[in-house]
Formats: C-alpha cells, structure tokens, sequence
C-alpha cells in the first residue's frame, strides 16, 4: 500500500532570508527529490534579490497581495490567483507594488536544494 504524507503549513517556523522575504518550508526533504513547495512572503516595497536556480524549475503562484515578476528581465504583473513559470538557470526576482505583504508559493521541480541558488547581486 502507497504511504501518504499530509504536510501542514506551521507559520511558527517563517524565517527571513537573505534574498528580502520570507519563507515557511511546507515540503522539502529528500524523501521526495522531484518537488518542493514553500510559501514566501515579501513585504509592502520590497523587491527580491535577484536570482536564478541551476537545474530547478519553479512556479509562483501568488496567494495575496499584488506585484511584478521580473523574469528574465521582462516585467509581468502578478495579482491573487496569477501563477508564473520560471525556467532552470533564468534570473528572477519579485517586486511587492501593493500595501500589504505579497504572500504566494514557491513550487520547485525538482526540490530546491541552496546549492542550486545563485545570487546575482551583492546584497550586503
């Protein structure tokens, strides 16, 4: 019989990144190497750092909150419900442009794995 695993999204374990938002890991082990989903938040002004992920995939999906996707360097406006593809190796990055946090998720295939970020900026 197939094992299910039920995953809860436990806001006490929100951390903030050195890329300006934060995220809450919902599923990211390596009992599962082909996905991993997160929610991030970014805040009213923020614009992420931008960035790429060698041999991931990833989607946004945004929750709340409005904002521009910068993917590879073309501008997109995202809003509630909006999802965005961004391809392996493409740099990236979002802007909140609303009043409230920009809340979405961050769906990887595969799972993101800190050695695949790259940081395209000198963040400080």
């Amino acid at each position: 019989m197939m094992q299910i695993e039920k995953f809860i999204t436990d806001s006490s374990k929100e951390y903030q990144t050195s890329e300006r938002c934060s995220i809450i890991e919902i599923i990211n082990s390596s009992g599962n190497e082909n996905v991993s989903l997160a929610q991030a938040r970014v805040a009213p002004g923020v614009i992420t750092a931008d960035h790429s992920l060698n041999e991931t995939e990833e989607i946004y999906y945004i929750l709340s909150g409005q904002g521009i996707a910068i993917v590879d360097a073309i501008h997109h406006n995202m809003t509630k419900g909006d999802a965005i593809i961004i391809p392996k190796g493409v740099h990236q990055s979002i802007e909140n442009t609303g009043k409230e946090d920009l809340v979405f998720l961050c769906i990887c295939t595969p799972r993101f794995q800190q050695e695949n970020y790259i940081n395209h900026e000198n963040l400080e």
